[in-house]
């Protein structure tokens, strides 16, 4: 059996939570003797060569007519532009935001089918693996094996029983899940039709009913920690193979201390790649968090040239989040999965301010579980934030509670079982050709 297996990785579009959690799988895949290889939207170029792995570019989208155009900027216009509609209730935004984002996941696959087609020829990869919210039709019409993993809310994997995906409704209350099913079955079936047909006729299998993505008949994943996964039956977990985290390594180190001298608690203000970018906000919430007077590390995101940091404050662009969390005592987030995620493994209890998709539903899961709060991102009252963020830090009873939790994600880490699967797979199938 060779050693040489080749293994394609084929995060999101210009997503930063798909990456890292391939990434950190990948990394186990390299350790395994594998040959791990990203394709990597345009927008993400060099960075998965920058860790060490093989690259190959794809464009999601056609280059923009101005060269000056795009990046952060067009980010951060598309935040502010949006922000109008991330003031509405979940159910508002299935017109809003979730729709007109699935129609550009859909126009972006299209866009890049061909050239992931040919990265697929060129490469000639013994496994495919993906994470992606929307189908990548020349995977499953490759013929070559793959693997889903699914780094999002796994309500995404929907059942009867549990709250809509993007909806934010707690698991113990059904009273609206059957409207916002509804709305969203009458905003969003034209347009499964007509991505699935363009699925099909590349020769990809048929799409489930209003699901954008296909399941692998191979292997899949998704990671999400135990202690706030949702209740399943048992042919769900002969299906999909749970990991509780996904958490790279080979971050640049990181003390609090070398940047914050003092004592006392330590807080984490991180909106994540996208929410940083409405600078507005995130400086409401700087200012507000310094009214409670405590050290405070801050991702302050591409526009971090707009914001001002209070004293006691220590910020970067881009913090290598893994080794930052551990030195904390409490996370304040937008609600990404990946970050949420990294929270509980480092053992956070957490204020989650959710702003789209489904960071309403991580939000609401940490507060039904009683391992934060959540809080309107742009309606809470900064008394209420400064009152919120002193309770949590004395709440000792919880503390406790999440230390366990980070001790058992400690001895069973999600990297190594999921890179694990994948490796072995990959030689499993290599060895058959």
């Amino acid at each position: 059996m060779p050693d040489t297996a080749r293994v394609l990785f084929v995060p999101g579009a210009a997503a930063w939570g798909p990456y890292n959690a391939l990434r950190a799988m990948a990394e186990v895949v390299r350790d395994r003797g594998r040959r791990p290889v990203f394709a990597m939207d345009g927008s993400f170029r060099g960075v998965a060569a920058a860790h060490g792995f093989d690259e190959e570019v794809y464009d999601a989208a056609p280059p923009p007519a101005d060269p000056a155009a795009g990046g952060p900027a067009t980010w951060a216009a598309w935040m502010r532009g949006n922000a109008v509609h991330f003031r509405g209730s979940t159910l508002e935004q299935l017109r809003t935001v979730v729709r007109p984002q699935w129609a550009e996941l859909a126009r972006a696959a299209e866009y890049a089918h061909p050239r992931l087609r040919a990265i697929i020829d060129e490469v000639r990869p013994d496994l495919i693996v993906v994470d992606n919210a929307g189908a990548d039709p020349s995977v499953a019409a490759s013929g070559i094996p793959w693997v889903r993993s699914v780094s999002a809310n796994p309500l995404e994997l929907a059942g009867p029983d549990l709250p809509p995906a993007f909806s934010g409704y707690p698991l113990d209350d059904r009273s609206g899940w059957d409207a916002f099913r509804a709305e969203y079955a009458a905003l969003h079936t034209g347009l499964h039709a007509e991505f699935d047909a363009y699925c099909t006729a590349q020769g990809a299998p048929p799409l489930e009913p209003l699901r954008f993505s296909h399941d692998s008949p191979w292997l899949n994943l998704y990671t999400y920690p135990s202690a706030l996964d949702y209740p399943r039956p048992a042919e769900f977990a002969r299906r999909w193979h749970r990991l509780d985290t996904a958490v790279r390594t080979g971050e640049r180190r990181f003390r609090v201390d070398d940047h914050l001298p003092g004592t006392g608690p330590v807080i984490y203000l991180s909106l994540g790649s996208l929410g940083s970018l409405d600078t507005r906000l995130l400086q409401h919430l700087v200012d507000v968090v310094a009214r409670t007077g405590h050290r405070t590390i801050v991702s302050t995101g591409p526009c971090h040239d707009e914001l001002t940091l209070r004293p006691n404050m220590y910020g970067e662009p881009f913090l290598p989040q893994p080794n930052v969390l551990p030195g904390c005592d409490l996370l304040i987030t937008h609600g990404g999965s990946n970050t949420v995620s990294e929270g509980v493994s480092a053992g956070l209890p957490m204020i989650v301010l959710p702003l789209f998709r489904d960071q309403y539903d991580n939000a609401q899961r940490v507060a039904d579980l009683g391992y934060g709060v959540r809080m309107d991102a742009y309606g809470f009252d900064p008394e209420v934030m400064v009152g919120t963020v002193e309770g949590l830090l004395a709440d000792t009873g919880l503390r406790q509670r999440l230390a366990e939790v980070r001790e058992g994600i400690r001895r069973a880490p999600g990297r190594a079982t999921g890179g694990t699967l994948i490796a072995d797979l990959a030689a499993s199938v290599a060895g058959l050709r």
